[in-house]
């Protein structure tokens, strides 16, 4: 991570490649499980098994697809988890949630990499996740279906439907927000937030970045291309 001076503006680095490569196959195998899921969930919605190629593809590919989701959060936990951990600064935050909702960020604490919001957004994430997999093993019948008696089954398809409708509102508030914070989608697609949403949203932070050293770019000479290493 660095706070970069470019030509017309400064940057700061929020999220390597690795990072947002996990977050795009998680937010992409949520999509699929959602779709998947509501298409076997009720039958006024089972034309949606027309995207796996069919009811028996969709009952297939749905667990698959939780496994590949399962594998890239857990990547994504571990890359992100340590910047997540609740602080008295979050609870502050979380009380003037309303100034934040209002663009009110002078009333704002200095916050870290992330907010008392993303960092519920975060653990609620991770909380439903695992509820899904857990109770999805329960129900895959192909491979558990002995496993579980039809009383735990009955549960499990009743704990799993309720965690996927909690986790769709989890996702859509975290849309929400990234579109809401004008800037914030950069973060995820070009990996660099300017140095103005860092210092509005993100204070603290900035400043332990800008303590790493700044790259100044602007004095390092354009790069002559079809010119070899001196010899």
């Amino acid at each position: 991570m660095a706070v970069r001076r470019e030509e017309e503006r400064t940057t700061v680095d929020r999220y390597p490649g690795r990072v947002r490569v996990n977050h795009w196959v998680t937010a992409i195998s949520l999509i699929l499980l959602a779709l998947s899921g509501a298409a076997l969930f009720h039958p006024s919605l089972f034309f949606l098994s027309s995207f796996f190629g069919g009811g028996s593809n969709t009952r297939m590919l749905h667990p698959w697809i939780g496994v590949v989701l399962l594998l890239s959060f857990a990547i994504l936990f571990v890359q992100m988890v340590r910047y997540n951990f609740w602080t008295r600064v979050d609870t502050e935050w979380m009380r003037h949630i309303g100034d934040a909702m209002a663009g009110r960020e002078e009333n704002l604490p200095e916050i870290g990499k992330y907010n008392g919001a993303q960092k519920l957004v975060f653990w609620l994430m991770t909380l439903m996740i695992l509820v899904m997999f857990g109770t999805g093993l329960m129900i895959w019948y192909e491979y558990f279906g002995t496993s579980f008696t039809i009383e735990q089954q009955r549960f499990a398809h009743i704990v799993h439907a309720l965690a996927a409708i909690a986790m769709l509102l989890v996702v859509i508030v975290h849309i929400y927000a990234g579109f809401y914070v004008r800037g914030t989608i950069n973060a995820m697609t070009e990996g660099k937030v300017t140095g103005g949403w860092a210092f509005r949203h993100h204070r603290l932070w900035l400043r332990r970045e800008a303590r790493k050293g700044v790259i100044d770019e602007r004095q390092v000479p354009p790069r002559r291309h079809g010119v070899g290493p001196a010899e």
